[in-house]
């Protein structure tokens, strides 16, 4: 018996139940099953989820998400920042178009990328120290199964810190039941090539185990100026599930990369050179601009492990246990002299060794490294009594971040004797200490609990009630010479949050949500540093927590063939902190600027339509106004900032979108629209809005071939090829000297940008075997 159903995707989940139930119900039907001894064949008519631009999503807060259906057909190389680059509030700035660079930022609604909390399989992927994430680290994309993102509203059980600016959270695809491979191979602009291949087990004989292994290599020449990246990356998975709904799972993602840099103009370095404003393509004695000084190698292990146990018919434990290493260097071009050296605030008597000095000076490899080990657990329990859901759990992380600024020799072409920065091979004092302008190691220790309850007060109406308390404690030790040696800061956050959720009909929901959240300074505000023997920052740990209470109200459209999404926000932030890069001893550092109140109120909006069975329409919007509340001090006057708009917050950003797949052919398009964006608390200085745009189309062979996978397809990244400042990575509180409230002049100071990234093309062939 064949029964066919049309019906929207909410009713699908139920529909197939309630049909199998009531043809086992007819007179004579459970026999003949029986009798058959198969099921009914029911095919379900309708519409599927949506192409991956706007999955069904049922929770009392924003989120968005494109899941592998959208993922697949764009260019391979791309980062998850960029991936989500449609989506509401995400405005990306990218300094080249396979997104292999370091060089790029992720705001949400005007939040920096260091108050976005970002997760891959449960695990916290910022930085301990800085609390940045790096998206060329990440999984492959053919490994990617969703991407998911939630503008405002951190979970109150991610292990995360300072996520005012929502979570970015990647899920991996789960290895295959059956055994199979996976090939990839791209060309495209650039000298730009790339394999990957995975390998899926299958289930493992009465294991119940399955699992895939992947690795890739990529390489690409910069698009603008000398330089090329590197890249080979291995994910890997294994997954265990039994009984009612247990689950265990072990991923793995280790990268291994040596990038380029791209220079970062200021305005008027832009408007002089343009795209033209690179590293020098040849070396000559003496040139600290030299391209080669500045490639920027890393290694990172990420390991993750998820588990989901049912305890009981209304008990179930999650955990996740997480270890991540990485070390790397940014480096940078500097000159050293023989003589007039200092360590800390000690002067060198010595001369110091330096090969290649001429007339008591050489070049030299300015090395800032990190070497950080991160290791820690996220538990909770779920118990389900009546109306209630009730959730208590655990995070504990602790993270040591060892930094050293240090220095290599140079040889006469121009390359370091060694790029990775080791101090093992770093320049010597004469007495054999290390040379170094900074050199430090901290420890930080996260602690938190967290309880909450999920009421159900009716079938449509769910109020939500939680609480986090955390605490963060980091212990450091200076090592240069000086009146500091050891430092700590030890900070407590109590955040409570509520929300409610309510079901107007199958098809809409209404929302809304209280939500805190708190960031400590990072770890570099804490160290003295020295500029010719005399502490000229001092490190401190008297600079207030940034503290901030949001809200949403929000609207959810489920139809057969729109859905939509409108969300309306508000932010109150008490002593702002905000990232930026600063000029330390000529490493670029990232550094924390406190820009006291702020508060910020806007709508984000997303809509998605379905006019035929594989094609979607997306459309995305946001609207922003922010305004900072406060004076900035300055010295020992005040910045008139109070009434300014905040930086790197655009007013206006438009996102569009579509795919289409009718089982042979198959494309996509993506356009962003981001605005005006200012570069300074004074609003002194600002870079244009700009558009993207991005086109892909392919062809399914396999029905033309042996009906094994086999796909082709092209993408063009950004198509229309701007000549534009793409965001702002270098954030200064004046480009122009201003009189202070105090009537002093206080001097200004120009912000720095990313170019926005090149045109590129990119032809990929996937086999499956």
């Amino acid at each position: 018996m064949a029964v066919e159903i049309s019906c929207d995707r909410k009713t699908i989940r139920y529909g197939a139940l309630l049909l199998s139930a009531a043809w086992l119900a007819l007179p004579g039907a459970a026999s003949a099953q029986r009798a058959t001894d198969a099921p009914a064949d029911i095919r379900v008519i309708g519409h599927r989820d949506p192409e991956g631009l706007l999955p069904d999503q049922t929770e009392p807060k924003a989120v968005s998400e494109i899941s592998s259906d959208f993922i697949v057909k764009q260019a391979p190389t791309l980062n998850a920042f960029q991936l989500v680059s449609l989506l509401p509030g995400a405005n990306v700035a990218s300094s080249d178009p396979y997104g292999l660079s370091t060089s790029s930022s992720l705001t949400l609604r005007g939040l920096g990328q260091d108050e976005i909390g970002v997760l891959m399989e449960g695990a916290p992927q910022n930085d301990i120290g800085y609390y940045y994430a790096y998206p060329s680290q990440f999984a492959d994309a053919e490994n990617v199964r969703a991407i998911r993102l939630a503008q405002g509203a951190v979970d109150l059980a991610s292990p995360t810190v300072g996520g005012a600016g929502g979570l970015l959270s990647l899920s991996l695809d789960d290895p295959k039941a059956a055994r199979g491979m996976l090939a990839d191979l791209s060309l495209g602009s650039y000298n730009m090539h790339r394999a990957f291949v995975r390998v899926d087990t299958g289930t493992i004989g009465n294991t119940g185990l399955k699992a895939f292994l992947s690795y890739s290599n990529t390489r690409a020449d910069n698009w603008r100026g000398a330089g090329y990246d590197l890249r080979q990356h291995v994910d890997a998975k294994l997954l265990g599930e039994w009984g009612n709904g247990n689950r265990a799972s072990l991923a793995l993602s280790y990268n291994d990369a040596n990038s380029s840099s791209y220079a970062s103009p200021t305005l008027a370095d832009w408007r002089a050179r343009g795209r033209g404003f690179n590293y020098d393509a040849q070396y000559t004695p003496g040139n600290t601009n030299y391209w080669e000084l500045y490639r920027a190698p890393f290694r990172n292990l990420y390991a993750s492990a998820p588990v989901h146990l049912v305890l009981g018919d209304r008990l179930t434990l999650d955990a996740t246990t997480y270890l991540q290493f990485g070390y790397g260097n940014s480096p940078y071009g500097t000159q050293l002299a023989t003589t007039g050296n200092f360590l800390g605030n000690e002067q060198l008597a010595q001369p110091i060794a330096l090969p290649g000095a001429v007339n008591g000076v050489a070049t030299v490899l300015g090395n800032y490294t990190g070497d950080q080990m991160r290791i820690g657990q996220v538990a909770s329990l779920t118990l389900r009594a009546g109306i209630h859901r009730l959730t208590a759990g655990l995070w504990f992380d602790y993270g040591t971040d060892r930094v050293t600024q240090t220095y290599t020799a140079v040889g006469t072409d121009g390359r370091p004797a060694d790029r990775w920065g080791y101090r093992s091979k770093a320049i010597r004092t004469a007495d054999g200490r290390l040379l170094a302008y900074e050199n430090q190691r901290t420890a930080t220790v996260t602690k938190s609990v967290f309880v909450a309850d999920s009421i159900a007060l009716s079938p449509r109406l769910t109020v939500d009630i939680g609480f986090k308390g955390v605490n963060l404690l980091r212990n450091g030790r200076n090592y240069l010479p000086g009146p500091q040696t050891r430092v700590r800061s030890d900070s407590f956050a109590a955040l409570p949050r509520a929300a409610v959720h309510y079901d107007l009909d199958d098809r809409q929901q209404v929302f809304a949500n209280v939500t805190t959240n708190f960031r400590t300074p990072n770890e570099f505000t804490l160290y003295d540093s020295y500029d010719g023997g005399v502490v000229s920052t001092r490190g401190t740990d008297a600079l207030k927590n940034e503290y901030s209470v949001s809200q949403e109200l929000g609207y959810r459209y489920i139809g057969p063939s729109v859905s939509a999404s409108v969300t309306g926000f508000h932010y109150k932030f008490r002593n702002r902190q905000l990232a930026t890069v600063v000029d330390n001893g000529g490493a670029l550092v990232n550094s924390t600027l406190n820009a006291g109140g702020q508060t910020s109120y806007g709508v984000d909006a997303e809509i998605d339509y379905r006019p035929a069975r594989g094609v979607s329409v997306y459309v995305s919007g946001e609207y922003l106004r922010t305004r900072i509340d406060d004076d900035l001090p300055v010295g020992g006057d005040y910045l008139p900032t109070r009434g300014k708009r905040a930086v790197s917050s655009p007013t206006l950003q438009f996102g569009a979108g579509g795919t289409y797949d009718d089982g042979h052919l198959f494309g996509s398009i993506a356009g962003k629209y981001v605005g005006r964006q200012y570069a300074t608390f004074m609003n002194d200085e600002s870079i244009r809005g700009y558009a993207t745009l991005d086109l892909a189309i392919g062809v399914h062979l396999a029905d033309w071939l042996d009906g094994k996978r086999t796909d082709l397809r092209v993408n063009a990244i950004n198509v229309t090829d701007p000549h534009v400042l793409a965001g702002v990575q270098s954030v200064t509180t004046n480009a122009s000297d201003v009189v202070g409230r105090g009537g002093t002049i206080i001097k200004g100071n120009a912000p720095s940008y990313y170019i926005g990234g090149g045109s590129a093309v990119v032809a990929t062939i996937s086999r499956g075997f």
